[in-house]
C-alpha cells in the first residue's frame, strides 16, 4: 500500500487549521487597533457600550455616524460589554462569525466526501479571510448575511426543509442591519439570472412563503431604520442617497461625513479578487475555464459561480471602493475549491503556497513579543497613551485621533494651537499628544514648557513641566 502523503492526511488539515486559529487568537489580542478605520470602528463601538444608546452609532459623543447600520457594532459592543475595552473584544465578533460561515459550508464539503478540517484550511488560507478574522469592520458580518441568504436559497429551493425558507428571509433583515440594501444588490441579480438560466420560477414561487418573509424580513430591519431617523433626522437620506448612489458611482462626492472619496481606477476590484484570494482563485479560475461546457448543466456549480463574479463585476465601475468589498464572495470561492479538490493534481505545492500567508501571520505574532518593534512601527496611538498620568487632562493638538480616543476611553479632547499656549501660559498642569508634522509649528517658548513622554510613530505625548517641577 503506497504511504499517504500530507496532503491525503486529515491530521495535517486539523493541525494546520489549530495553529492559524490560534495565531489568529494571539494576533487579535495583540495587534492595536490602527488608524483610520479599525479604530473607528472600535471607538464607535466603545461608546456605544458607554453610552447604552443602541440605537445611534456615535463617531463621538453626541455626533451620529450615519455610514453603516449598526449590526456590527452591536456584536463588538456586547462584547466590550462581556471583554472589556481592548483590541480582542472588539474582534472577537469577527472571530465567531468566521465559524458560522465555516458551518454553513461543512454540509456541502461532506457531500463531497471531504473533511471539515479541509474545508477550514481552505477557507482560512484565504488571506482576505484571514485578514478579517480579526478585523473590526462592517464586512464580516455582511458576508455572513450574505452567506446564509445564498445557502439558504439554495436548499430551499432543492430540500424539504421549510426552515431554510425563512432563513432566507432571516438573512435578508440581518443584511439591512449589517450594511443597508447592498445585502440585496450583491444577491439578487445573481439569484435572478441563475432561476432564469435554470428554469427554477416555479419552485421560486412554490418554495417560498412570500408574504410571511417579507413581514419577516420587515419586522427585523424596520424598526431600527425608523428610530435611527427619529433619533437623527437626516440620516435616510444620507445613507441612501450618499452612502448607496454617490459613494459609489460620484467620485466628487463632497458629502462625506466620515472620510474621503478614495480615487481608484476602474476595475481595481479584480486586482484586489485575484490578489488577495490566492493561491485557490488562480485554482478555481482554471477549472472553470477548462470545464466551462459543464456550465449550463451543473447548477450547483453555475450559482457559485454567478455568486463568485457578480460582485466583482457589480463594483467594476466604481471609483469608491476598498479590497474589503471582495469579502462576500470568499464563501463560494472557498465552495468552489472543495468541488473540485478531488481534480487537482499538484496539491502539495498549492498547499505550500496556501501556508505563505499563515506563515506571515507567525511572524506578525512573534515580531508582537519583540520590544520596540510594533511600538515604533504601527499607525496607533496605544503605545504612548501607556506612557499618560491618567490623573491629568488629555488634549490632541488638531484633529484627535480615534486610537487615542479609543486607548484612552473617550477622554481626549481636540485642541487648537492658540488655546494650547493659553493654557501652557496659564501654568495648568496636563498632557497633550502632538502630530510629527505639527510639531514645528510650536513656538520655542511653548517647547520649553513641555517634556515629552513618549513617541509613536507619527504622534509624541508631551507633559506639562509644571508637574515636573
Amino acid at each position: 500500500m503506497a504511504k499517504k502523503t500530507f496532503t491525503e492526511n486529515k491530521n495535517f488539515y486539523r493541525t494546520a487549521v489549530i495553529l492559524i486559529v490560534l495565531i489568529r487568537l494571539i494576533l487579535n489580542a495583540v495587534v492595536p487597533l490602527m488608524d483610520q478605520t479599525e479604530a473607528r470602528y472600535g471607538e464607535i463601538a466603545r461608546i456605544m457600550a458607554e453610552t447604552d444608546n443602541w440605537v445611534t452609532p456615535q463617531i463621538d459623543y453626541g455626533f451620529p455616524f450615519w455610514a453603516k447600520p449598526p449590526l456590527s457594532t452591536w456584536l463588538s459592543a456586547a462584547s466590550i460589554k462581556i471583554f472589556g475595552v481592548n483590541e480582542f473584544a472588539v474582534r472577537f465578533p469577527s472571530f465567531i462569525i468566521s465559524f458560522l460561515i465555516l458551518l454553513l459550508l461543512k454540509p456541502f464539503a461532506r457531500e463531497k466526501g471531504l473533511s471539515v478540517w479541509l474545508a477550514a484550511f481552505v477557507l482560512f488560507t484565504i488571506p482576505e479571510f484571514l485578514l478579517h478574522i480579526g478585523v473590526v469592520s462592517t464586512d464580516m458580518s455582511l458576508a455572513i448575511c450574505i452567506t446564509l441568504m445564498m445557502i439558504a436559497f439554495w436548499n430551499a429551493i432543492h430540500k424539504k426543509a421549510i426552515y431554510w425558507q425563512y432563513l432566507f428571509f432571516v438573512a435578508i433583515g440581518l443584511g439591512l442591519l449589517a450594511k443597508g440594501p447592498i445585502v440585496l444588490i450583491l444577491t439578487v441579480p445573481p439569484i435572478f439570472v441563475w432561476t432564469l438560466w435554470f428554469k427554477q420560477w416555479q419552485l421560486l414561487w412554490k418554495n417560498f412563503q412570500w408574504l410571511i418573509g417579507i413581514v419577516t424580513i420587515a419586522v427585523i430591519a424596520l424598526p431600527w431604520y425608523y428610530w435611527a431617523e427619529q433619533r437623527t433626522p437626516g440620516f435616510l437620506d444620507y445613507f441612501f442617497v450618499g452612502e448607496h448612489f454617490k459613494r459609489f458611482f460620484d467620485s466628487s462626492w463632497k458629502g462625506d461625513k466620515y472620510g474621503f472619496p478614495k480615487q481608484q481606477p476602474l476595475g481595481i476590484i479584480w486586482i484586489f479578487l485575484f490578489g488577495l484570494a490566492f493561491p485557490w482563485i488562480y485554482t478555481v479560475t482554471g477549472k472553470l475555464w477548462k470545464n466551462r461546457r459543464i456550465l449550463t448543466n451543473n447548477s450547483w456549480v453555475a450559482f457559485l459561480l454567478l455568486w463568485l463574479v457578480w460582485t466583482p463585476m457589480f463594483f467594476t465601475v466604481s471609483k469608491s471602493l476598498i479590497h474589503t468589498y471582495i469579502m462576500p464572495v470568499m464563501p463560494p470561492l472557498a465552495l468552489l475549491t472543495l468541488y473540485y479538490w478531488q481534480e487537482i493534481k499538484r496539491e502539495k505545492p498549492l498547499i505550500r503556497i496556501a501556508l505563505i500567508v499563515p506563515a506571515l501571520s507567525f511572524v506578525l505574532a512573534i515580531l508582537a513579543f519583540i520590544p520596540g518593534v510594533y511600538q515604533n512601527n504601527s499607525n496607533t496611538d496605544k503605545y504612548i497613551l501607556q506612557h499618560s498620568d491618567k490623573s491629568l487632562p488629555l488634549y490632541f493638538l488638531g484633529d484627535k485621533s480615534y486610537s487615542s480616543r479609543f486607548y484612552s476611553n473617550g477622554k481626549v479632547k481636540s485642541i487648537d494651537k492658540a488655546t494650547l499656549q493659553q493654557r501652557l501660559n496659564s501654568g495648568e498642569q496636563f498632557e497633550v499628544i502632538i502630530p510629527k508634522k505639527a510639531e514645528f509649528k510650536i513656538g520655542t517658548d511653548d517647547n520649553s514648557k513641555l517634556i515629552q513622554q513618549a513617541e509613536g510613530r507619527k504622534n509624541l505625548l508631551y507633559r506639562t513641566v509644571a508637574l515636573m517641577d
